[in-house]
């Protein structure tokens, strides 16, 4: 009898499964937003996860090589958007050397490539297009996201060159409308949509931030449609740690201010390290600083255990 318990016991631990106890090491994505140029530490920020106090073991910035972007562009945009994409290129021609930069165009709830990931940004603008303008394109740019997310594209280096460790920081600019035809009604009553929330939760589980550029679509106008695509970009940026940024409810006279400010939020991105409990899956996050007239932007929940950079 005593043979058969141990050989039980001996059998059950190995097919049980391993669980990981204790905190890991888990990074996300920290964006400053102030005035005059202001240096994050773990001594003026503080941060909470599922509302305890927890240290922040560093904060660092980001590289100009440690960090990929990744251009998304809805097929659906109004051709108007032509006269914008002289501006477009000049932008990605702008970019710190050494940063990464991916084109791509959201169709039928995916992003179709027209550049991976590359350093060459002549190559990378020369990608750049006037979008279909087809109205509804992109089916919905929150399918798009979540499967790009998903399946982020390797980098240049992995193509290449030896396979490689190096995890570098993540970022999304979406140029898009926003609105979510599968959810309904456009209707100010009807604001939750589970495509949005689920882009939201994908995002925040690669460790992605999602900023975005609103322009209207060829099927929808001004009005309530515009009210819908801004609220649930909105969401996303808030969820992700990024950003959204329009002007009114009709297309922006000229997206080079919008760019600029995207820039500059790069500029004041860092990546903040801290311990998680393993055993948790999404926790909520919530930072703030003691750094003057200084707002910070960062996931609204984050996995145990992303690497943003590495």
């Amino acid at each position: 009898m005593t043979r058969y318990l141990l050989a039980l016991a001996l059998l059950t631990a190995t097919i049980a499964p391993a669980q990981q106890e204790g905190p890991t090491p888990t990074q996300t994505l920290v964006a400053l937003d102030s005035k005059s140029h202001q240096t994050p530490t773990p001594q003026n920020l503080t941060l909470k996860l599922n509302n305890r106090d927890t240290p922040l073991t560093n904060v660092a910035p980001i590289p100009p090589t440690g960090a990929q972007i990744a251009l998304l562009i809805d097929d659906g945009l109004r051709s108007s958007v032509g006269r914008q994409i002289g501006d477009i290129k000049a932008f990605i021609q702008s970019l710190p050397p050494g940063t990464e930069i991916f084109i791509g165009y959201m169709q039928n709830g995916r992003v179709v490539p027209a550049q991976d990931f590359t350093t060459d940004y002549a190559a990378a603008a020369k990608a750049v297009r006037i979008p279909l303008g087809t109205p509804g394109a992109s089916a919905s740019p929150y399918f798009c996201l979540s499967d790009f997310v998903k399946n982020w594209p390797a980098s240049a280096e992995s193509q290449s060159g030896p396979q490689q460790s190096t995890h570098k920081a993540r970022i999304v600019l979406m140029i898009t409308n926003g609105v979510d035809p599968y959810n309904g009604s456009t209707s100010i009553t009807n604001q939750n949509s589970p495509y949005v929330a689920a882009a939201v939760t994908d995002a925040q589980r690669a460790g992605v931030s999602v900023y975005s550029i609103y322009y209207t679509d060829a099927g929808f106008g001004r009005g309530r449609g515009s009210f819908s695509g801004q609220s649930y970009l909105l969401q996303v940026a808030q969820g992700t740690g990024g950003a959204t940024y329009y002007q009114g409810t009709g297309s922006p006279v000229s997206l080079v201010p919008f760019l600029k400010q995207f820039q500059n939020a790069l500029a004041e991105t860092y990546v903040a390290t801290f311990p998680v409990d393993a055993n948790k899956k999404l926790v909520s996050l919530k930072l703030s600083t003691t750094l003057p007239r200084t707002k910070v932007n960062a996931p609204q929940e984050v996995r145990p255990g992303t690497i943003v950079l590495q």
